[in-house]
């Protein structure tokens, strides 16, 4: 039997000198290499975690009844084999799970989800989907035991029942990340078992779990942001926008791909996202199972650094292809990408199939320019299509879009300028006073956050500083704005859930590939006008801040008006 390696997984985690860890990594997939027909055999705990995942608030034990009493009814998921459609049987459990929801009043009542089961079919599943928070949201309600009492409680439980950890983690996880995919849970659970297996064999316990269960909480945390943020991709703007973010993560990944099977690839991702967000776990697993199969027969073709992750079972493979590192850029690309300034044709394609040619050249310029950021290209081809847009509709059009070279050039140049200014001031100011400048510019920019929200954002836009200004210019560049769009899509995330100004509804709302540039030139508020605050509240605040962690200083500061 072949060793399971997870290098490019622990690369991504960016904890390859951690040597326990990838032990733990490997004997999870082991473990797994032994399974006949892993999406069988698993049924239950993806059932668990679509459910967990809707009603969030249900008990542990309220759970696994429902799961039991949707794998008694429903009979197209039974005898299930990896390589049939999981159409039918997925369906079948959702359209299950909504009627259980729905018939069961008390159920109704205590979720207060009375609003959805009013509606049909396909409303009622859009609503209860709208009743998902996330984990920030819930944080009264989620409480993360310490390792102590992980520990006080698996090593006895996993003795007396095997498998009763991984099903309690697959719970807790889900109910507080409702937007991470099946698959990743599954993953973590798997290596969340085998951490916990292998430290109630140690000596010092509590030590052994904080090194191991720390790289896993912190790839679910960022795994499940950027899930979250796919997920808003989908449902805010038109599926050209989804595609084009597809299209440009997977060229980046197989730039030696032709564009027939990329095109290919974009259409059954995007698909495969959608399926997930909208928490059918059930086609969300098996189809992602189907689609890594699928590339890994297709490695020749596609790209030579998945070969160590194709060797590893369901559901490690996935995880392992989907964070391995870019293949190498072909050679002579830019000579093919040079045809969309030069060709006299250009605007013959453009016009009659705009779609097909536009994705071309997202492609083109994808595996180009594979080391620049995901926005940073849609900014790009946004650019090149405003250009044909204006230059088509002259007598001799090539001569206006043959500059277009030099224009698609200037967008990244300005983007560059933009970062290094940021990292600029970063590195003058220190830490400290960066975070302090941040509070300041977007109290102004929108002063309608709570202080807490405040010090939130500013402190994950310091935080993104502090590990990306330190990089090489490519890497730094890649970085901050891989950042950004998960910043700034969380914020507006909130701004959807409670608008915050016409400013944060322009910049989130306009054009997804412009957004941090949006943000970045957003001007103070005008229209605001703080609230007072009284006296009495002013002499209240602790007496002992002075002591306080720097979060709870910054947060009390922002109370009192300037």
């Amino acid at each position: 039997m072949k060793t399971i390696r997870l290098i490019y997984f622990l690369v991504f985690l960016g904890y390859i000198k951690c040597q326990i860890l990838q032990r733990s990594l490997q004997d999870a997939a082991m473990k797994y290499l032994k399974s006949q027909n892993y999406l069988e055999e698993n049924l239950r705990d993806i059932t668990s975690i679509m459910v967990a995942q809707f009603l969030q608030k249900v008990t542990y034990e309220d759970v696994q009844t429902i799961v039991q009493e949707l794998l008694n009814t429903a009979e197209k998921c039974k005898g299930f084999k990896p390589h049939e459609s999981p159409s039918e049987c997925s369906h079948q459990m959702m359209i299950t799970f909504l009627e259980h929801i729905c018939n069961n009043q008390g159920m109704v009542d205590k979720y207060g989800v009375s609003d959805c089961c009013n509606k049909n079919y396909t409303a009622r599943h859009k609503c209860l989907l709208s009743h998902k928070k996330d984990d920030a949201e819930y944080s009264d309600v989620f409480q993360i035991p310490n390792p102590e009492q992980i520990l006080d409680k698996s090593c006895e439980t996993d003795k007396e029942n095997p498998g009763s950890v991984r099903e309690r983690y697959i719970y807790e996880t889900s109910r507080q990340h409702p937007f991470l995919y099946g698959p990743t849970i599954l993953t973590m659970s798997a290596c969340y078992e085998t951490a916990i297996e292998s430290c109630c064999q140690e000596d010092n316990k509590t030590e052994c779990l904080q090194i191991k269960l720390e790289p896993i909480r912190k790839y679910i945390t960022e795994m499940s942001l950027r899930h979250h943020h796919l997920c808003e991709i989908g449902n805010k703007f038109n599926h050209r926008i989804a595609k084009a973010v597809e299209l440009v993560l997977l060229t980046k990944k197989q730039p030696k791909a032709d564009f027939s099977e990329i095109a290919k690839l974009t259409m059954d991702t995007k698909s495969l996202h959608q399926t997930c967000c909208e928490g059918n776990t059930v086609e969300c697993v098996l189809g992602r199972s189907q689609l890594m199969n699928y590339t890994c027969s297709k490695q020749a073709i596609l790209t030579s650094k998945i070969t160590q992750c194709c060797e590893q079972p369901v559901p490690f493979r996935g995880e392992c292809i989907i964070n391995s590192e870019n293949d190498d850029k072909p050679d002579q690309v830019s000579l093919t990408l040079s045809r969309f300034t030069e060709d006299q044709f250009v605007c013959k394609q453009f016009i009659e199939k705009q779609e097909e040619f536009l994705q071309e050249f997202l492609y083109e310029y994808s595996r180009s320019y594979p080391e620049l950021a995901v926005p940073l290209i849609l900014r790009v081809a946004a650019t090149y299509q405003n250009l044909l847009g204006k230059c088509c509709k002259l007598e001799h059009p090539l001569e206006c879009y043959s500059h277009g070279k030099e224009m698609l050039q200037r967008v990244v140049n300005e983007s560059h300028e933009r970062v290094k200014n940021y990292c600029d001031l970063y590195k003058k100011l220190g830490d400290g006073n960066f975070h302090n400048w941040l509070i300041v510019l977007y109290y102004k920019k929108v002063p309608q956050l709570s202080a807490q929200e405040l010090v939130v954002l500013t402190k994950n836009l310091a935080a993104a500083a502090t590990k990306c200004c330190p990089l090489g210019d490519e890497k730094q560049f890649n970085c901050i704005e891989d950042s950004a769009k998960l910043i700034f899509g969380a914020l507006c995330r909130r701004h959807e859930a409670e608008p915050i100004s016409a400013g944060v509804d322009h910049c989130c709302d306009d054009a997804y590939a412009f957004r941090k540039i949006c943000f970045d030139d957003l001007q103070g508020d005008a229209t605001y006008v703080s609230p007072s605050l009284p006296y009495e509240q002013v002499i209240s605040l602790e007496e002992n801040l002075c002591k306080a962690q720097e979060e709870k200083i910054q947060t009390e500061k922002l109370k009192v008006p300037n």
